[in-house]
């Protein structure tokens, strides 16, 4: 087997889960391979990682790995899928913050998970991409031009609101006064749609979700549209730019540009365990997010 590791912290949050998957990795003589920038800063601090000197680096990725391991959150996640692409690499999360939808695997399951993996005990979640298109073209934009989670528009330099001229399919949906409209995926459903009033969508629907960020017309409400809808912005505001997010990635686009989205023409493939869900997942939220509330009370 030959695996990719990808992390973005080694610290006091990270260590003992990195360790711990590197001297399993290492047990197991698995070919193992770690992002350029995360083997430096494992090397660069003191750890117990046995045959570390043994794992090779790597800053692209091609189809003869089997597997990425993301060690982190979801937002590491999210970084990690620009490495993956369009090659069809199963990914799977070692958690080492809050529980996350993505990144699922905790610090004391990491050895269990993997040899399920090596079993064969697991399922894939194909998870359905936004690509985005501009007109005129930008370059970074262009060279990263999907997103797992959202594509966002949203204000800059300015506290006024802006508005998002909508089209789906070629005909006028509305026009959003708001500081920004945010178009997602289902995956992406559960971040930063849902704290905006989005609906929780599940990873398996074929859908995407338009939610405005603060608006000004009080009639405008989150809208659930299919994801072969093809999804046409274009923003103006008192500022002459507006900024453009896909999922972490920001660019700055002229007020006017033609922004064109639908659904990429390849698939994210998740690992899931078949000891653990999304519905799970989801639960386990909402009582980690009642506990919350309790200890506050």
């Amino acid at each position: 087997m030959k695996v990719a590791v990808f992390g973005r912290y080694y610290n006091k949050t990270t260590s003992k889960s990195v360790e711990t998957l590197f001297n399993y990795l290492f047990r197991q003589d698995i070919e193992a391979y770690i992002e350029d920038e995360f083997y430096n800063l494992i090397n660069n601090e003191a750890h117990n990682i046995k045959g570390f000197e043994t794992f090779n680096k790597f800053n692209q990725l091609d189809k003869t790995f089997d597997l990425l391991v993301s060690v982190g959150g979801d937002g590491t996640i999210l970084r990690a899928i620009t490495y993956v692409k369009d090659i069809d690499i199963p990914i799977i999360g070692i958690n080492t913050g809050r529980l996350g939808f993505l990144a699922t695997i905790h610090v004391e399951a990491i050895e269990q998970a993997f040899q399920n993996i090596i079993d064969g005990k697991y399922k894939i979640s194909e998870r359905s991409l936004l690509a985005v298109e501009t007109l005129p073209t930008n370059e970074d934009v262009e060279n990263l031009y999907f997103a797992l989670n959202e594509v966002t528009v949203s204000r800059k330099n300015t506290t006024s609101m802006i508005t998002v001229e909508t089209h789906l399919d070629g005909e006028h949906l509305t026009s959003y006064w708001s500081d920004g409209l945010i178009v997602s995926t289902p995956t992406g459903s559960t971040g930063y749609s849902l704290s905006c009033g989005g609906p929780v969508i599940t990873p398996g629907a074929y859908s995407f979700v338009l939610t405005p960020i603060a608006p000004h017309n009080l009639s405008a409400r989150p809208l659930v549209i299919p994801d072969s809808t093809e999804i046409q912005l274009k923003v103006d505001g008192r500022e002459q730019q507006h900024l453009i997010s896909l999922d972490s990635r920001i660019a700055t686009l002229d007020n006017g540009t033609i922004i064109k989205i639908k659904k990429a023409d390849f698939t994210i493939k998740m690992i899931d365990l078949f000891n653990e869900s999304f519905l799970d997942t989801l639960r386990k939220k909402l009582l980690w997010g009642e506990d919350n509330r309790n200890q506050k009370q």
